[in-house]
């Protein structure tokens, strides 16, 4: 029996519990991973980062590795059986992050790099080959029991806060409770994945190069899976047709016939084939006090808009700055009330989403595939749901309530300049909150207690147009000012995951937005020094009080 008490013990460790401890383990705080088995699944699963991910993983260390293994999207495009254009999505223009909408990854590339960026975290312990069994906890601590897998030996690993990243049959979800919500979505597809050989490319093979081929013959998906050591990899899904075994499908020469339309074994090597089942789910609950889910333990979608991998990529950011102020010591536990109310509502949206897309391509009936094909190339077809933001929890808010507009969104990554230095945002001013005004100083807005409360936090400050302040930054992008001109805002702030908490129309309003994202966190947990009278809320009409 172990007597180590960590700061968190991850359950699983596929590539969102890797990026959680490097997330975790780049803070300092003591990690335990467990995982049944020994070695990384050897397999592509997900094969693509959006550019919000990518600043993530960015931001936490990989920014120097992400470029030798990912590579810009293409265009997404769905076609019918006739190859007439139904929908185009731009995964190759410019992003809000800058660089691309998505990049494609090898996975197992990915979690090499990620891998590797865990182990050089000396306060992370990976316990490989150690399956949890059960998970309890009391008023102080939760308590994990593992068994190798080898000797059967048990071992309790303790920790402040357990986190489920144990996937769609989770332990840790199970232990916490509550149903899953179905959403209604459920199919079956052959997932394919090959090596282009030496010679081969999309061109010479007349594929898209990425698209969904909506036939309903054979509703077929054709789309990048990254590259390793300048080797290609793709991958092509076909869904499985009503009436259809799934052992029939799995069998090699059924896939040598099914790619046969476009490859063969002189274009491509097989790497692997199996049938997935695509589901949508949601789970009720993410947290009971010390135990957590993220990931595929809390939420599974359809993979047509490649947002699975991701979703739980967001779910660990947002967990990872608030776990920081709590284990701090600058917050309690109730800032993690905060984590299911601000994340499941985006997830929800992109389920919508992806279910959508799915709907899309996963109609055998001719009759069916031609009324879609009608509505596409009319006009007529309701357009796809808008990518989310935010929208609830601690963002900006007007006094009935509802957010101010501009709240929520996510904030622009430039190129910037600091006293001679150049670099992505996040490296040049630090990470945390950060407060930019387009005009002025944003300390010299402030009081000296307000900024001694803000460093709690941490928080940076940028001065986009005065040169002469110590927080001048020169945007040599130019897209930050446009962004807050966009929402009619002197100043912001904007929160340790990038999104936006708010922004005022006057550089007088900052002193007003930075006391309500004080009361705001301080109503979820944060701990005001007692010296430290807050002015009222000018959001929800607080009284003046003393914290």
């Amino acid at each position: 029996m172990t007597t180590k008490i960590y700061d968190v013990v991850q359950v699983g460790y596929g590539p969102v519990s890797q990026a959680l401890a490097l997330m975790l383990g780049r803070q300092g705080r003591s990690v335990a991973i467990c995982e049944r088995w020994k070695t990384r699944y050897p397999l592509p699963r997900a094969v693509c980062i959006d550019h919000e991910l990518y600043r993530v993983l960015a931001a936490n260390g990989m920014a120097r590795a992400l470029p030798d293994i990912s590579h810009a999207g293409p265009l997404y495009q769905w076609f019918n059986a006739e190859w007439k254009e139904l929908l185009v999505i731009d995964w190759s223009c410019e992003s809000i992050s800058g660089g691309p909408e998505v990049n494609f990854v090898h996975q197992p590339t990915l979690e090499e790099a990620l891998d590797a960026a865990v182990a050089a975290q000396p306060s992370v312990d990976t316990y490989l080959g150690w399956e949890a069994v059960s998970v309890e906890q009391d008023g102080e601590l939760a308590h994990v029991t593992v068994r190798d897998i080898d000797s059967s030996a048990m071992r309790r690993l303790s920790a402040r806060y357990v986190i489920g990243c144990d996937g769609a049959n989770s332990l840790i979800r199970t232990a916490i409770g509550g149903d899953r919500e179905d959403r209604g979505f459920e199919a079956d597809w052959l997932v394919i994945d090959v090596k282009l050989k030496e010679g081969v490319t999309i061109e010479t093979l007349g594929i898209p190069a990425a698209g969904q081929y909506c036939n309903p013959v054979r509703p077929t998906t054709i789309v990048p899976a990254g590259v390793r050591n300048g080797t290609l990899f793709r991958r092509w899904e076909f869904m499985r047709l009503p009436g259809e075994a799934i052992e029939d499908l799995e069998r090699e020469s059924r896939v040598w016939e099914l790619l046969e339309p476009w490859a063969g074994p002189d274009d491509v090597e097989l790497v692997r084939h199996k049938v997935y089942n695509f589901r949508s789910l949601m789970a009720e609950r993410w947290r009971d006090h010390r135990l957590l889910i993220v990931g595929d333990a809390a939420h599974v979608m359809p993979p047509f808009m490649g947002q699975g991998m991701c979703s739980g990529i967001r779910d660990a950011w947002n967990l990872a700055w608030k776990l920081a102020l709590i284990l701090d010591g600058k917050a309690d536990d109730r800032l993690l009330n905060t984590y299911q109310c601000e994340r499941l509502p985006h997830v929800s949206q992109l389920i919508d989403m992806s279910i959508y897309l799915g709907k899309i391509i996963c109609i055998p009936d001719a009759a069916a595939a031609a009324e879609r094909d009608r509505a596409f190339l009319s006009g007529t077809a309701p357009p796809p749901p808008a990518f989310p933001h935010l929208t609830a929890g601690l963002l900006h808010r007007k006094s009935d309530g509802a957010l101010n507009e501009g709240a929520g969104l996510l904030a622009p990554h430039v190129t910037v300049r600091r006293r001679g230095v150049i670099g992505r945002f996040d490296d040049v001013v630090g990470l945390g909150f950060v407060v930019i005004a387009r005009e002025g100083d944003p300390v010299k807005l402030l009081d000296g207690s307000l900024i001694s409360t803000l460093a709690r936090l941490p928080t940076h400050y940028v001065a986009l147009q005065d040169p002469s302040s110590a927080q001048f930054i020169e945007d040599l992008d130019a897209r930050l000012a446009p962004f807050m001109a966009a929402q009619g805002w002197e100043v912001m702030i904007v929160r340790p995951d990038f999104y936006v908490y708010g922004g005022a129309a006057h550089a007088s309003g900052l002193r007003g937005l930075v006391t309500d994202l004080l009361h705001d966190l301080t109503d979820a947990g944060f701990a005001v020094p007692a010296t430290l009278t807050l002015p009222q809320h000018t959001g929800k009409n607080h009284k003046a009080r003393s914290i």
